[in-house]
C-alpha cells in the first residue's frame, strides 16, 4: 500500500499524502468524466443533459450521472466528487472506466494508469503544501507545475516507477538527479549533429543516461558499462529532460526513459534524434524568413545520439542536446512554460490580465499562423510554449521540441525551402492535419488554459479574453494568404486531443482527436 510504503521511505509526507488522497481521486475521476463527455468512447451509446446534470446512455444498459460541470477542461471539483452509476455511486477512477464494458488488456493497462496516476498526484500535492515561493528561476518555473497535464486524467502516471523512483526523479519533487554516462565505442554509435566534445572519451561518445534507466535497461546490455562520472542535473517539467549544473552551459539533456507518461513511453526514436538538427535549421530558416524571430525562438536540437545494438540504434539507449532556456533569457528575464501560467495561478502575471494576454497573443500568433501558412506546423502546447517574462510581462516567446511539427512540402515551396531528408512522418500537405497539429495545442490547449486562469485568478471576462485573443489572430490573417486558416482558426469546433480513446485503442500510441466549441467562434 502506498500509505505503507511512504511511511517508511518519507515519514513527513504520509500524513499529508492521505489529506491529499480524495482530492486527488476527485480530480482524476472528473478529468475522466470529462472524457465520458466528449470523447469517441467504446460503450458510450448517447450523452445528454439534464438540468445542471449529464447524462451518458452506457451500451450495456444503464447510465452514468454527474454534475455537467464536472466534465468540463479544467474542473475544480469537491474531494467527494463522484458519478452516479447503476449500483450506486462511483468514486474510483477505475471502477468508472469498468463502467464502458469487457475488460479489454487495454482497459486493464488504463485502469492501472488510472489508479497509478492517483497516487502520483496526491504525493505530488502533499509534497508541495503550502510551498509558495516564486520561481527563482526557469528550472523553479518548469518545476511549479504540481498536477501535471492540466486536462488529462493520466496526468501523473508514471508506469514503472515505484514510489522511492517519483520521490527521486520527478520535477515535483524538487531533486538533483545525477545522470550516468554510458560509454559507447565509436563502431555502436550512430550520432547527428553536434555532440558536444565534453561528452566525448578518447574515440568513445560519453551519453547521458537517467538512472532510472540506468538500473532497468543496462541490465540487459552487459557489454556497456558507464564510467564513474556522472552529470548532476535538474529534471525540467517532461521529467525526462533535464538541466544539467555546471557543466553543458546553455543545453539542457533529453534522456530516454522506459517510463510511462501520460500517452506515451518516453524512449527516444532513432528519427526524432536524426531529425532534430536539421528539423532545427529548417525552422528557424522559415522564422528568420516570417521576419519574426525578434518574439519567437526555437530551442534548436542541437546533436542525438544513439547506442547501436545488432547494428540498429536503440530507442531506449539514446539521447538529445537541445540549447537551453538561458540562451534566450537577458537580465532579469525568467523562462515559464505557458501551462505553469495556469498551475500556479497566474501568480507569475504583472498588471491588467487582458492587456497581459493580448501583448502574449502577440507575441504568439503573428510567428506561429505566418509559420503556418509558411508550411511549418508547430505543436504549440503548453509544455513545448514558454514565455519569457520581465517583470511579470511577456517579451517574447520559446518553442522547444521539434519532434511534433509538422511540416507541407507545397507550403515549403512556395517560400523558396526545401524539406530535408527526414527518417520521420513529419511531412504532409493535408491542410487538416496541419491545423489539428498547431490549433489542437494553442486553442484548446494553452489559450483555453490561460483564459480559465486568468477567469478565476483574476476576475477577468473570458469573452473579453477570448476577444483580445481573436483581435490579434485577425490583424495577423489579414496580412496572409491561406483564408483556410483563418477559417480553422475561428471555427465552430477545435480538435481537443482523445486522451482515453488513445489509451483504450489497440495502438494507443496513435493520436486521436474529437471536436470540442471553439471560443473564438464567438469572436468571428
Amino acid at each position: 500500500m502506498p500509505h505503507d510504503e511512504l511511511g517508511l521511505l518519507r515519514p513527513d509526507l504520509a500524513e499529508p499524502f492521505a489529506t491529499a488522497l480524495p482530492g486527488a481521486r476527485a480530480t482524476v475521476l472528473s478529468r475522466l468524466w470529462g472524457a465520458f463527455a466528449r470523447e469517441p468512447l467504446p460503450g458510450v451509446t448517447a450523452r445528454r443533459r439534464e438540468s445542471e446534470s449529464l447524462v451518458v446512455e452506457l451500451q450495456g444498459g444503464g447510465s452514468l450521472t454527474a454534475a455537467e460541470a464536472g466534465a468540463r477542461p479544467f474542473a475544480e471539483v469537491a474531494r467527494d466528487f463522484a458519478v452516479s452509476g447503476p449500483d450506486g455511486p462511483i468514486s474510483e477512477p477505475a471502477h468508472l472506466l469498468a463502467q464502458l464494458g469487457p475488460r479489454t488488456p487495454a482497459a486493464e493497462r488504463l485502469a492501472a494508469e488510472l489508479d497509478n496516476s492517483v497516487v502520483n498526484l496526491a504525493l505530488a500535492r502533499a509534497a508541495n503544501t503550502g510551498h509558495k515561493v516564486p520561481p527563482a528561476d526557469s528550472a523553479d518555473a518548469e518545476q511549479a507545475v504540481v498536477d501535471g497535464h492540466p486536462q488529462h486524467p493520466c496526468c501523473r502516471t508514471r508506469t514503472g516507477m515505484s514510489l522511492a523512483d517519483v520521490l527521486a526523479y520527478a520535477p515535483e519533487h524538487h531533486p538533483v538527479v545525477r545522470l550516468a554516462l554510458l560509454r559507447v565505442p565509436a563502431d555502436h554509435w550512430l550520432g547527428a549533429g553536434d555532440w558536444p566534445r565534453t561528452l566525448r572519451d578518447g574515440d568513445a561518445y560519453l551519453l547521458p543516461m537517467h538512472p532510472w534507466q540506468r538500473d532497468h535497461v543496462l541490465v540487459h546490455h552487459p557489454d556497456l558499462a558507464v564510467v564513474e562520472e556522472t552529470i548532476p542535473a535538474r529534471p525540467l517539467l517532461s521529467l525526462r529532460t533535464l538541466a544539467p549544473l555546471d557543466v553543458l552551459p546553455g543545453c539542457h539533456i533529453k534522456t530516454a526513459l522506459d517510463v510511462q507518461v501520460t500517452n506515451y513511453r518516453r524512449t527516444i526514436s532513432p528519427a526524432e534524434a536524426a531529425d532534430g538538427p536539421p528539423l532545427s535549421d529548417l525552422v528557424e530558416a522559415v522564422v528568420d524568413k516570417a521576419g519574426h524571430s525578434g518574439s519567437l525562438r526555437v530551442l534548436r536540437e542541437l546533436g542525438g545520439g544513439s547506442v547501436c545494438v545488432d547494428g540498429l540504434p536503440a530507442a531506449s539507449l539514446t539521447a538529445m542536446i537541445r540549447e537551453s532556456t538561458e540562451r534566450h533569457l537577458d537580465a532579469g528575464e525568467i523562462a515559464v512554460p505557458l501551462t505553469a501560467v495556469h498551475a500556479t495561478g497566474a501568480a507569475m502575471v504583472s498588471g491588467d490580465p487582458t492587456r497581459w494576454l493580448a501583448d502574449l497573443a502577440g507575441l504568439v500568433l503573428p510567428p506561429v499562423l505566418t509559420l503556418l501558412s509558411m508550411g511549418v506546423a508547430l505543436e504549440a502546447h503548453g509544455q513545448n510554449t514558454l514565455v519569457v517574462l520581465r517583470d511579470g510581462r511577456p517579451v517574447r516567446v520559446l518553442y522547444r521540441d521539434l519532434d511534433g511539427v509538422r511540416v507541407s512540402p507545397h507550403r515549403l515551396a512556395r517560400y523558396g525551402f526545401t524539406l530535408p531528408p527526414l527518417l520521420g512522418s513529419r511531412a504532409t500537405d493535408d491542410v487538416g492535419t496541419l491545423h489539428t497539429k498547431l490549433f489542437g495545442g494553442l486553442i484548446s490547449g494553452v489559450f483555453s488554459e490561460l483564459v480559465d486562469v486568468l477567469s478565476r485568478a483574476r476576475a477577468a471576462d473570458p469573452q473579453v479574453l477570448w476577444g483580445a485573443v481573436a483581435e490579434v489572430g485577425r490583424r495577423v490573417f489579414a496580412g496572409l494568404p491561406d483564408q483556410e486558416d483563418a477559417a480553422a482558426f475561428f471555427a465552430d469546433t477545435v480538435p481537443l486531443k482523445a486522451t482515453i480513446a488513445m489509451r483504450l485503442a489497440e495502438n494507443p500510441g496513435a493520436a486521436q482527436w474529437t471536436s470540442v466549441p471553439n471560443p473564438l467562434a464567438l469572436c468571428r
